[in-house]
């Protein structure tokens, strides 16, 4: 058990690090192209590529994982983030459109690579544990992942000021090559690989429950980017006429409380009416996963409600997306902890790889109808999209089975 801890603990470090340069440089990109006139909208844009090669890198990623080993493929997003972050450095002359999409599309691959990876490899580290340990381990990771990509958007304006754009970039790249040379020494070898060679054709996964969380999950993030990603800030910008360094900051803050809620989240539906009916030691299952996806849906709604009723705007949204913040989260971490739960240790790369394509998918959809829906319906309609998406995830859920013991080891 101490190895194991002690692996967990490189790899929560090496995802922290690899974390923060992804909060950073979206941030970075955000303010420096805001800074060179381009408009939220197309700033938003930018970064398309990104959310779709998180599809195909998800999908490809947990079988390469299991065929050459998770800490390898680990090492391999930190690279290829390495490349990402050094390909921003050149002239402005360089910086066109199609260029910068394509370098936040190596830095897409690289942060799914890495989160697969990483998420992956705590259910083989915490194989022959207890079900509260797997959701206490899965919770922390996730959460302190989210709270650091917050903590980047800080880094990223902070080192803009101090060392310029380029300046900013460099100091992310080195550092994480560094952080990648050390986990390269400390991570053993082989982490995640399967004994025998999977098929491609493996990927999709059999299993009715996994296929069930991984559509829930396709609305889940979907509900939260159809107004996050571009109708918030375009609003908050445009409508409410704050600066672009307030409305990062709120941003940044939110995702920072957004990670603390969900490393907490074990606590939190502990105390829950929910999870205290289940047996001692045992995780989450669907019954809980579809309890707190239909509480998720009453905070969009109710913000759009408020929004169309006249109230103060900037007072409905700030306490309206603490709140949905706050059980989005509890969502989240339930779901991240499910889809080890139900998975094989040796299909587990390959599954975890099928989820996040799905979450990726429904990323790059919230994404796309966010820009859309704002046009044409304004942040309400974006809203209620929002209310629509979280239902279809309660909907869904309605097919996860509750976990029984022998499915937990």
């Amino acid at each position: 058990m101490e190895a194991a801890i002690r692996n967990y603990l490189v790899v929560t470090g090496g995802y922290w690090a690899f974390t923060i340069t992804d909060g950073a440089i979206r941030m970075l990109v955000v303010l420096y192209f805001h800074m060179l006139g381009y408009s939220p909208f197309e700033v938003a844009m930018l970064f398309l590529f990104y959310e779709f090669f998180g599809i195909v890198t998800n999908l490809v990623g947990g079988w390469l994982g299991a065929r050459i080993g998770l800490n390898l493929t680990m090492h391999i997003g930190m690279g290829m983030q390495v490349v990402a972050l050094a390909a921003l450095t050149v002239p402005d002359a360089w910086l066109t459109v199609p260029y910068v999409m394509a370098a936040q599309a190596l830095s897409g691959i690289a942060k799914d690579l890495n989160k697969m990876s990483a998420k992956a490899s705590v259910k083989t580290m915490a194989s022959g544990s207890s079900d509260t340990r797997l959701f206490k381990w899965v919770a922390i990771l996730t959460g302190s992942k989210n709270a650091l990509k917050g903590g980047g958007f800080f880094v990223g304006a902070a080192l803009l000021e101090w060392l310029g754009f380029r300046g900013a970039l460099a100091v992310l790249s080195i550092g994480l090559l560094l952080v990648m040379i050390v986990t390269i020494i400390l991570l053993p070898s082989g982490v995640g690989k399967m004994k025998s060679k999977p098929k491609f054709t493996q990927v999709f996964s059999k299993v009715p429950a996994i296929n069930w969380l991984s559509a829930a999950r396709f609305f889940l993030f979907g509900s939260r980017d159809v107004w996050f990603v571009v109708g918030l800030p375009v609003f908050l910008y445009e409508v409410l006429g704050w600066t672009s360094m307030e409305v990062g900051a709120f941003l940044a803050l939110w995702v920072i409380g957004y990670g603390f809620v969900q490393a907490s989240a074990p606590k939190l539906i502990r105390k829950s009416h929910q999870l205290r009916k289940s047996h001692h030691g045992q995780g989450p299952g669907g019954g809980t996963a579809r309890f707190w996806a239909f509480i998720l849906a009453l905070f969009p709604a109710g913000i759009a409600l408020g929004l169309q009723q006249g109230w103060p705007a900037d007072s409905v949204l700030i306490i309206g997306l603490i709140l949905f913040g706050i059980v989005f989260a509890i969502n989240s971490a339930v779901h991240s902890y499910l889809i080890l739960a139900y998975s094989d240790h040796d299909k587990v790369a390959m599954n975890v790889g099928f989820y996040y394509m799905a979450n990726a998918g429904g990323r790059l959809a919230g994404t796309v109808i966010s820009g859309w829906a704002y046009q044409t319906q304004g942040l309400e309609g974006c809203l209620w999209w929002s209310t629509g998406f979280v239902l279809a995830a309660a909907l869904l859920s309605s097919g996860l089975p509750e976990l029984s013991r022998k499915e937990h080891v």
